[in-house]
């Protein structure tokens, strides 16, 4: 029974949610066309979402789009690859060692707290512009949000229950899945969400500033020469494919409720 009535708030909470963003896109189009009819924006500056979306189906299945889309695509995927794990394995322990937390924790937090994009012309000048330097910018907008992240998943796990498998003689193994690893889970979970955001907007950032291909190169193109139904399409598609993948990580966040009892 209490799983069924679980189950049946789940998908109640999941109804509530697409009613929501549902609301919104209307809410969203509704303002669009409305500024549009009533003569508070123009064709030229605001174009009608019939427009746009003929735009968006245009870039979709065309091949010059989807070869920029699949080389940011590429560049997104390397950096996150390389950021993720390489933040949590660090931020893991950095924050095992008492007196590396001291050491390090305080400059983490400083270069975490300085805006990204005053360094792109440092990773210019190293790497050139080339797909390492997209990746390197990457790597470097994505890993200290995900260092922080495992600093705090550490601090979940309570010491009584390390304390109480140890006793019953679980082997260090046993203690990390079955102590660490549920309690840390929920945290790296949501540090993988805000991973892929920063992750992106870097690349992005990195495209637009300098580059020869790309979906941040599109756009800096399309802004430049007032392509405006291109721009928002490109925009619109961006974000759909960013919002696609924070639900995907959101479900499986959900699959591993129960990690959190």
């Amino acid at each position: 029974m209490a799983s069924a009535a679980e189950a049946s708030g789940r998908f109640a909470g999941r109804l509530r949610g697409l009613g929501v963003w549902a609301a919104a896109i209307a809410l969203l189009v509704v303002v669009w066309q409305g500024s549009l009819a009533l003569g508070l924006m123009t064709p030229d500056l605001l174009p009608s979402v019939g427009a746009v979306l003929a735009a968006a189906g245009e870039l979709i299945v065309s091949r010059s789009f989807l070869m920029h889309a699949g080389v940011t695509m590429a560049e997104v995927l390397v950096a996150f690859l390389i950021a993720a794990p390489l933040g949590i394995g660090l931020g893991i322990a950095i924050a095992e060692s008492r007196y590396w937390s001291e050491v390090l924790k305080p400059i983490i937090f400083l270069i975490f707290s300085i805006p990204k994009t005053i360094f792109l012309p440092m990773f210019i000048l190293a790497f050139g512009i080339n797909f390492g330097q997209k990746v390197g910018f990457g790597v470097f907008s994505t890993i200290f949000i995900v260092l922080i992240s495992s600093f705090a998943a550490l601090e979940s796990v309570k010491s009584e229950h390390v304390r109480v498998a140890r006793a019953y003689g679980a082997t260090p193994a046993q203690i990390a899945f079955r102590v660490y690893m549920p309690a840390m889970a929920p945290i790296l979970l949501e540090a993988v969400r805000l991973a892929m955001i920063f992750n992106l907007t870097g690349i992005l950032l990195a495209e637009m500033y300098a580059s020869r291909a790309g979906l941040g190169q599109l756009i800096a193109n399309w802004g430049e020469n007032f392509m405006l139904k291109e721009l928002i399409a490109g925009i619109l598609l961006i974000a759909a494919a960013a919002i696609l993948f924070n639900e995907a990580v959101r479900w499986f966040e959900a699959r591993c409720e129960h990690w959190r009892r």
